[in-house]
């Protein structure tokens, strides 16, 4: 496969991917606004003793980066690339020098970019305007990061997988979001959760990517179990979606 296609496509798909507000809106925008509003609450912006003198805005924060990375694996990519088959637009891909294959990895590289853009704009917005920490240990947090996203790519190309429309695809995308909202910490951060609800949620490739960042955060190099589950997963449900993938 040759670099020129391969480029201009990630060129396309980048453009197309700028007039979609809806994905700007949710995977750049909402997780700092959500930032934002919890540091109107002033007791998230006090030490808790709960939190060994830790400040529950604090917590938040790795919630809020992988919210852009749950939603721009769950929702955003599963309805673009059903959309795309659902049009015809992979099957005609076939006639050219690209795979289908070019088109899923120009979708993970172009939402991982905004991803990427999004986790910059919250750590900025959460150290200038409310003292939060930037991360100490940065290659763990990139670490941790990548693999979040590559699992998180994984269930997307799962969910499209099994969904033969889009509706399809944006209502399956639905319902696995919500409780990966609950793993990842959106109603109570993980370093919160009682120790046996912890032990679960820390299996789960959000949950484990919570507590690898908050480590990071804290100048920890992130547990290598943690690692582990991000890696499991990542290629598991990877495995899984070239196994049931359809791309017709």
């Amino acid at each position: 496969m040759s670099s020129g296609p391969t480029t201009a496509l990630l060129r396309t798909e980048a453009r197309l991917f700028v007039r979609e507000p809806g994905a700007w809106f949710w995977i750049l925008v909402f997780p700092t606004a959500l930032l934002c509003v919890l540091g109107l609450v002033p007791s998230f912006r006090e030490p808790s003793p709960d939190l060994g003198g830790a400040r529950v805005l604090d917590l938040y924060v790795p919630v809020c980066v992988l919210f852009a990375v749950l939603v721009a694996g769950v929702q955003t990519m599963p309805t673009v690339l059903a959309t795309y088959r659902e049009r015809g637009i992979v099957r005609r891909l076939r006639t050219t020098p690209l795979s289908p294959a070019s088109l899923l990895l120009a979708q993970a590289v172009v939402h991982a970019a905004l991803v990427v853009v999004s986790v910059v704009l919250v750590l900025t917005v959460g150290w200038l305007g409310y003292g939060s920490p930037l991360p100490a240990q940065p290659l763990g947090y990139l670490l941790a990061l990548l693999l979040a996203v590559a699992a998180m790519t994984g269930v997307g190309a799962l969910v499209t997988a099994f969904s033969r429309t889009t509706k399809i695809a944006a209502a399956v995308g639905s319902v696995v979001l919500f409780p990966m909202m609950f793993t990842s910490g959106v109603w109570l951060p993980v370093a919160a959760m009682p120790e046996g609800l912890q032990r679960v949620v820390l299996l789960s490739p959000l949950g484990a990517a919570a507590r690898a960042l908050t480590d990071a955060t804290a100048g920890d190099v992130p547990a290598l179990v943690d690692l582990a589950v991000m890696a499991g997963w990542a290629l598991v449900l990877g495995a899984a979606a070239v196994r049931w993938f359809r791309w017709e």
